[in-house]
């Protein structure tokens, strides 16, 4: 198997210290009160769909630390014909891709779904979580990003 190599534009983290803080802290926040294997799960999800290799690589492993098995892991990228995963994570996940593609809004019916499941502050969380997910998403792909990449 041949690898190619993406080279990295920059570091951005190097480059610009107080945004990589200033989202480092989002990340913080957003995280709390979220089941960890969801809230990997959800990363996965969003990074997939904006292509983001290196938070894939991240959040796979995470996900694994915090439990997740590689059947689900594998099959995220289809949850919607799984039947690995929860009412609940199915909410959060339609969820996640809502909130990441935007292609017209959030949907009412995806937004009250998730509110079935999820309490109106933890609901929050989520969200928070999906657009701080993005930001690195967009972050490391614009920089090229990769894993093993500084």
């Amino acid at each position: 198997m041949t690898t190619y190599h993406v080279p990295q534009r920059m570091n951005f983290a190097t480059v610009a210290p107080k945004v990589f803080k200033a989202v480092l802290a989002l990340d913080a926040a957003a995280r709390e009160g979220l089941d960890p294997a969801l809230l990997e799960l959800v990363q996965i999800r969003a990074s997939q769909i904006n292509r983001c290799a290196y938070c894939i690589d991240y959040h796979v492993s995470d996900a694994r630390k915090a439990g997740e098995s590689e059947d689900r892991i594998h099959q995220l990228a289809a949850w919607e014909e799984s039947s690995l995963f929860t009412e609940k994570e199915r909410a959060a996940l339609a969820l996640a891709e809502a909130v990441t593609l935007l292609p017209g809004g959030v949907p009412d019916a995806v937004y009250e779904e998730a509110a079935q499941y999820f309490e109106e502050k933890e609901l929050a969380q989520l969200i928070a979580l999906v657009f701080t997910t993005n930001a690195w998403n967009r972050m490391n792909v614009t920089t090229r990003k990769t894993p093993g990449t500084q």
